[in-house]
């Protein structure tokens, strides 16, 4: 299907802008019992925005299939079911005419999928799919202790925050907490930040001079709070998060105002786990 970057942009967002108006924030709904979104016939996960539109479904298997592999299994897709958009980049090269040098573009695209709970007929093996575990990491304690170059961590201070000039984590120590997954979930969040310094990716959120409570600081906690919530899912914490109408109008005015800001945010978080945790899957 050929689409323009606008187009797909839009499509996207209005996905996660109908879920917010729904009160359901996609990147708060843990996918634990139901696996993180893959497609079983090639045993790829879909990673960035894919993961929290196919979540938010709700389906109790995240497992998804494009039209032609329900067909080539024997399958079909019930009647009167919805397909749903999975976003992918393209490269695009372009040839100067008077210079002869190419000129690459990465361009986003989408193709649809659908749930197996959407299709009937298909291979047995297919329909109960079991749902593993792409990740095989002890504990949440090992996560800062295996991280690549890991920011220094301290609980001096009865606040959590990321420290980019100190390259410092601080958070009050997990006797404070009234549970140890939001002691974790809160590691998490303060890691995915410490991604961003110069000397890991580089994001310019974390980089630069930031005001709070500008865009460009909304931007950065949204990264760290998807990133933090994907981390949570893998590890099966337990984060009971508060879906208050401010936070979801926050979020609705932000994206019908930036049609490009959650697909960059997913991106940018998926990019912080995958350096947190640096696992082929």
């Amino acid at each position: 299907m050929e689409n323009s970057s606008k187009n797909v942009y839009d499509i996207i967002t209005q996905q996660i802008i109908e879920k917010l108006e729904q009160n359901i924030v996609p990147w708060r709904q843990p996918w634990t019992n139901a696996g993180i979104p893959k497609n079983p016939v090639t045993n790829r996960v879909y990673t960035g925005i894919n993961v929290w539109i196919l979540n938010a479904l709700g389906y109790s298997k995240n497992l998804f299939l494009t039209f032609k592999q329900i067909q080539d299994l024997g399958g079909s897709v019930i009647k009167g079911s919805k397909s749903i958009p999975v976003v992918f980049w393209k490269q695009d090269i372009k040839v100067d005419t008077e210079t002869g040098e190419e000129k690459k573009k990465s361009i986003l695209r989408y193709y649809s999928v659908f749930n197996i709970e959407q299709c009937e007929g298909l291979p047995e093996d297919y329909a109960q799919n079991t749902v593993e575990h792409p990740y095989l990491i002890d504990s949440c304690e090992s996560v800062h202790k295996n991280m690549k170059d890991a920011p220094q961590l301290m609980h001096k201070h009865p606040e959590a925050f990321y420290s980019a000039d100190y390259d410092v984590i601080n958070i009050p120590h997990i006797k404070q907490f009234n549970s140890s997954d939001g002691y974790y979930s809160t590691l998490f969040h303060e890691l995915i930040h410490s991604t961003g310094h110069e000397k890991r990716l580089n994001r310019k959120e974390i980089t630069g001079k930031i005001e709070f409570a500008s865009y460009a600081y909304s931007k950065e906690e949204l990264v760290a709070e998807m990133g933090a919530c994907f981390l949570n899912s893998i590890f099966g914490l337990n984060r009971d998060f508060e879906n208050n109408l401010a936070y979801i109008r926050h979020w609705l005015i932000m994206l019908k105002n930036d049609s490009k800001l959650i697909v960059y945010a997913s991106a940018k978080a998926q990019r912080a786990v995958d350096y947190i945790l640096p696992i082929q899957y």
